[in-house]
């Protein structure tokens, strides 16, 4: 999904501009995180084979092909990685179909970027499929364009989804704020030289150089944003 998206200046009157927004969707905008887990537990259950709860950190963020492929080698299931993204997508899918709950925060940033015409992109490692039923939820009309897990070559943790969101939008990496739950989704936007705030979903993430952490999205808006990029 794609839109036109005005030219980004590059100063304003208090110091560098942010350009863009770049935001994750699981985990960060909808609290589906836990899902994924679920779905995985139940899928590997019918295959005779019980998850570790310890596994629940390595999966997490990443793409479908490396968490679903630790999960095959941890367990020695008789699937192949095809079959297996299958039945995770349908299962995840079947649980947002029935409820799929924003993270607190999250309607009003959405609500404060478009008001502003702050250009805005989801950048998810899950696949298009996916991403598409949660845009009916969280309201297209509030992403300049999308990037799925399945579009890119290299997803999360590798900076090519952050970049290409990036040019999409005309914006510096460098101008632009990423907001991600996971370590995985952090490490891409970091590569990509963005301003990174983390609201860790799962497990704890550090502050670090670029990196600001808060406890929720209750804690971000524009001015938040914008101050990162004066900050910096």
């Amino acid at each position: 999904m794609t839109s036109t998206v005005p030219a980004p200046s590059t100063r304003t009157a208090d110091g560098p501009a942010l350009q863009a927004v770049l935001l994750d969707m699981d985990g960060t905008l909808v609290d589906s995180e836990g899902f994924w887990w679920d779905v995985e537990v139940e899928v590997f259950a019918s295959l005779g084979h019980t998850l570790d709860d310890t596994w629940r950190h390595v999966v997490v963020g990443g793409p479908m092909t490396r968490s679903a492929g630790f999960l095959i080698e941890a367990t020695g299931a008789d699937i192949g990685l095809d079959e297996l993204t299958v039945l995770l997508n349908q299962g995840f899918e079947d649980r947002i179909d029935r409820s799929l709950p924003l993270m607190p925060g999250a309607a009003r940033l959405l609500a404060e970027l478009s008001e502003h015409g702050i250009p805005t992109a989801l950048v998810s490692a899950s696949h298009r499929r996916i991403i598409d039923r949660v845009l009916t939820t969280l309201g297209p009309q509030h992403f300049a364009l999308t990037v799925a897990g399945d579009e890119v070559s290299r997803t999360k943790p590798h900076p090519d989804p952050y970049l290409l969101a990036a040019a999409g939008l005309g914006a510096d990496p460098a101008r632009c704020a990423v907001v991600e739950d996971t370590a995985t989704g952090v490490a891409a936007a970091e590569a990509a030289g963005c301003q990174v705030v983390a609201v860790p979903s799962i497990a704890p993430i550090a502050p670090a150089a670029r990196r600001t952490v808060v406890p929720s999205l209750e804690h971000v808006d524009l001015a938040f944003l914008r101050g990162l990029m004066t900050a910096a």
